[in-house]
């Protein structure tokens, strides 16, 4: 596939890049992210995945708008309250580039749902706000064996990791928190508090991870690091990483 013209324009400061380049670039252009989540993480994540040039992107999110979203959630504006966000967002990436393939959906995620929503994705890019529907995604992903890039933020840290628990010897998200959160309580930004600045700098550290992965095999920064978690710090500020280590018992990628 030959990138138009008009792309090559668009897209020239990532094509110059060594570790990138012209095929990297159509790479993205082929590829298909299924984001989770529209809110916090997922706002700048979907900004800057459609300025990527990620050819299709699906985004799901059962919320709407509210006042309290708009200090941290950059593609909604104060006339579009109490609109569903999947489609709102949707509507800012037809605006922003009208070659881009997007779709909304509007729908809560669960274990019925997750399967059918993850099947045809290259990549699936998970900021939502709970642990059931963190889980829920996670072991779909395993089953479909499609990759999977994860964030979450609590005040001032953000946590971000690439995981593949379909490949051998591959951790999962379960394998790193376990069974005992599959449920919908959660410590929520409302009660704890999130500063705008931070969930934009996970968001966006997601976006590039992600592309680690599409990139795979087509390009010098495809190293997908499956298994390592960086948590980020906003307050020293600083970034440490660790692995996550298949768990030989995970109920959902293991054996």
């Amino acid at each position: 596939m030959a990138l138009a013209p008009d792309r090559l324009d668009r897209f020239a400061r990532h094509i110059v890049l060594p570790e990138l380049g012209g095929a990297g670039q159509v790479a993205l252009s082929e590829s298909h992210v299924v984001v989770i989540g529209c809110g916090g993480i997922g706002s700048p994540a979907i900004q800057y995945l459609a300025a990527a040039g990620i050819g299709r992107l699906t985004l799901v999110d059962n919320d709407t708008i509210d006042a309290s979203n708009l200090q941290r959630q950059t593609i909604f504006a104060p006339d579009q309250i109490g609109k569903p966000k999947a489609e709102v967002a949707a509507q800012w990436v037809r605006r922003f580039d009208p070659a881009l393939q997007v779709e909304a959906v509007v729908d809560h995620v669960g274990r019925d749902s997750a399967g059918g929503i993850v099947a045809a994705a290259d990549l699936v890019l998970d900021g939502c706000d709970n642990f059931a529907t963190r889980l829920a995604v996670s072991d779909a992903c395993v089953a479909a064996g499609v990759p999977l890039t994860s964030a979450a933020i609590g005040r001032f840290q953000g946590q971000i990791a690439n995981f593949a628990g379909h490949l051998p010897d591959q951790s999962c998200y379960r394998c790193f928190v376990g069974d005992a959160l599959d449920n919908e309580d959660c410590d929520t930004c409302a009660a704890d508090g999130v500063l705008g600045a931070m969930a934009g700098t996970v968001g966006c550290f997601a976006a590039m991870h992600a592309i680690r992965v599409l990139v795979a095999g087509r390009a010098a920064m495809g190293d997908p690091q499956w298994g390592m978690l960086h948590v980020f710090d906003g307050l020293s500020p600083s970034l440490r990483s660790l692995r996550i280590v298949k768990d030989v018992d995970c109920s959902a990628c293991a054996g």
